[in-house]
């Protein structure tokens, strides 16, 4: 049955069937195959697309401009201090304004009910740039690079999360491999694990796809040749003054060699959303260890190792969201 997703937003992947993806990433690995031969592609000429943003970002800014321009559409940029929404004017008055000038929004922050409200009032399709619950636009581009680097399909992949298992990419990914029939292993802290009552619905919906969702505090229970290891940084924006108190827990949790030896199966790729503690060449590293805290969630031999794809993740992140916006606005 073909697909159309014309007018759709882009919220979270649970609002999308398994033939949904499906065309989803066919249409990011089409157009990442144009964009390298040189193609023209101008599908979204005469759009405008506006970027909120209360959270920063590198590759989420970057690639939503990218994609936009590369397709012929028109984007403005509005961060926190740029915008008066939630401060000046309501949020639905915001969505109001919004949706009357321009033909999408993306949204980055914090709630996910405010890039829902965003959907709500809008009229217009509004995309997830990042909420503190969900990452869906990463998710897509990691579940790509996954197809590129991987021999199996996805529906046999294994995927293992290290760290805070209650994050959104976490989340986002527990959501993913119970869509796509795959299995999902959440390795961390019985402290930082999601709330099991939360995950209840996702586990059903993972047995009928074929997959499956575990959450374990021991790397012995952890899934054997894991297809993919996944990490993120051990604090969010926002969670600052927890830094010491995450190190403490999440420190034996670790991506190092032998983590991921033990876990990883003969082919598995080590995967990362960045930006990504791996070294003291930052200064948010530098103060912490400067306090005694080594905030470093992998280590910098698998970071840069020949299993990493992280910065294939990162590029990516373009034509996945180009899919996303030609899919919806074409």
């Amino acid at each position: 049955m073909p697909v159309n997703l014309r007018g759709r937003s882009f919220l979270t992947l649970m609002d999308f069937t398994r033939d949904e993806i499906r065309y989803l990433l066919d249409l990011s690995h089409d157009l990442k195959a144009k964009k390298r031969a040189g193609l023209p592609s101008k599908t979204l000429e005469g759009k405008n697309i506006v970027l909120l943003f209360e959270k920063p970002s590198t590759r989420t800014r970057c690639a939503f401009e990218t994609a936009a321009l590369d397709e012929g559409a028109h984007v403005t940029f509005l961060d926190q201090s740029s915008s008066q929404m939630n401060k000046k004017e309501s949020l639905e008055d915001t969505a109001r304004v919004l949706g009357r000038y321009y033909d999408s929004i993306e949204y980055r922050g914090y709630a996910q009910a405010t890039v829902e409200a965003l959907a709500r009032f809008s009229g217009v399709p509004v995309y997830n740039g990042l909420t503190d619950v969900d990452h869906p636009t990463q998710i897509l581009a990691d579940l790509m690079t996954m197809e590129e680097r991987l021999h199996k399909p996805l529906e046999k992949a294994k995927v293992v999360f290290v760290g805070d298992t209650r994050n959104n990419i976490s989340l986002a990914w527990s959501i993913a491999c119970a869509k796509l029939g795959m299995d999902f292993v959440g390795l961390g802290p019985k402290e930082l694990h999601p709330d099991a009552a939360a995950l209840t619905g996702w586990r059903r919906l993972a047995e009928e796809s074929g997959g499956s969702l575990t959450f374990t505090d021991t790397v012995e229970a952890a899934v054997r040749d894991a297809d993919a290891v996944y990490t993120d940084v051990w604090v969010s924006m926002g969670e600052e003054s927890k830094m010491a108190e995450r190190v403490k827990v999440l420190t034996p949790y670790r991506v190092d060699q032998k983590l991921l030896e033990q876990i990883g199966g003969p082919d598995c790729i080590f995967m990362h959303c960045l930006p990504a503690f791996h070294d003291w060449e930052t200064a948010t590293a530098q103060k912490a260890k400067e306090a005694g805290l080594d905030i470093r969630e992998v280590t910098d031999e698998v970071f840069r190792g020949p299993r990493s794809v992280v910065f294939d993740e990162a590029e990516n992140r373009l034509h996945t969201i180009k899919a996303v916006l030609v899919a919806t606005l074409r």
